[in-house]
């Protein structure tokens, strides 16, 4: 077409004709870049769209997925183990003191020391006291303070808690379900404060010897749960810990009872759950109240031989 007006216009050639030449030239070119950059769109929109696309892009997510795992997994590492777990064969040791107040209150004070790696390491020994409020005949209230240390401990030195004991229980018989429920606020040294609750239903059965001072026959199943964040390492989940125990509370007088217990200790950790054996040996004290009246005395410490939650560590 620009041809034949060439042809045309060749006879007659003014500048009027040229302009309109160029421009006619012109646009056809434009026509041609505009079919091939739409052919070239249309090209890339089907790259886009193709399966192979699409593989790429999912590679690419789970890679990036993997790497921003790795400094996660390996902050989970470095978290240093919860210092009270026990390692192989255990040997506990529990001292209890418990003296009246009043008819329905009572000073409580307890001494614990923990061995491990086969009853030959101290790694662990703390001290707590609280006051116990008996509000009901089935209901006991005691607000406790706990300080504990970690000898040879390389991470954490000490750990200071507070504690709220709650424990239910009653009798039937010979038998005596309870269910202590125990709210702590941990702050550990080195390491960010954290809470946890541990519900304990047990068991306890009075055997049917007969004899003045009748053994007890004591078992409980512990349940460790860390509602929020966990400072300690551990398996992802906020059950962390369970303790099992079996043991028979011998009273040796009125104020004065022993109660050896086997425990099982099962901790949750990155690498899966870790059971321990543990073997102990409660002692407990009670400081009667200085009063002629024999109900207020017994009242104030409990049954015989027994310190409000001697056995816990």
């Amino acid at each position: 077409m620009i041809q034949q007006e060439l042809v045309r216009s060749k006879g007659n050639w003014t500048p009027l004709t040229h302009s309109v030449v160029y421009f006619k030239m012109r646009l056809v070119l434009l026509k041609g870049e505009h079919r091939r950059a739409m052919s070239n769109r249309t090209r890339h929109r089907d790259a886009l769209m193709g399966p192979n696309h699409w593989r790429r892009i999912v590679f690419i997510a789970a890679l990036c997925s993997c790497v921003l795992a790795i400094p996660a997994r390996a902050q989970q590492q470095n978290e240093p183990e919860d210092p009270e777990d026990e390692k192989k064969i255990g040997l506990w040791l529990d001292q209890g003191i418990s003296t009246g107040l009043a008819a329905n209150k009572s000073l409580d004070v307890e001494f614990h020391e923990r061995l491990d790696e086969g009853m030959s390491n101290l790694f662990e020994y703390f001290v707590q006291g609280g006051v116990a409020f008996r509000l009901r005949p089935w209901f006991t209230v005691i607000p406790v303070y706990r300080y504990q240390r970690f000898p040879a401990n390389p991470a954490i030195a000490y750990e200071s808690r507070l504690q709220l004991n709650l424990t239910l229980s009653t009798s039937r018989g010979p038998w005596r379900p309870m269910l202590r429920t125990l709210v702590e606020g941990r702050f550990p040294d080195n390491r960010p404060a954290s809470a946890r609750l541990r519900f304990r239903p047990g068991i306890e059965y009075t055997l049917p010897f007969r004899m003045t001072r009748r053994p007890v026959l004591v078992a409980s199943d512990e349940f460790f749960v860390v509602p929020g964040n966990n400072p300690f390492a551990n398996g992802g989940s906020s059950f962390t810990q369970n303790r099992f125990q079996v043991g028979v509370r011998l009273p040796i007088g009125d104020s004065f009872s022993v109660r050896p217990y086997y425990l099982l200790q099962s901790v949750n950790l990155p690498g899966g759950w870790d059971t321990n054996e543990i073997l102990g040996i409660s002692l407990a004290f009670r400081i009667p109240r200085k009063t002629k009246t024999v109900r207020s005395s017994r009242a104030s410490g409990g049954a015989s031989g027994e310190v409000p939650n001697p056995e816990e560590p």
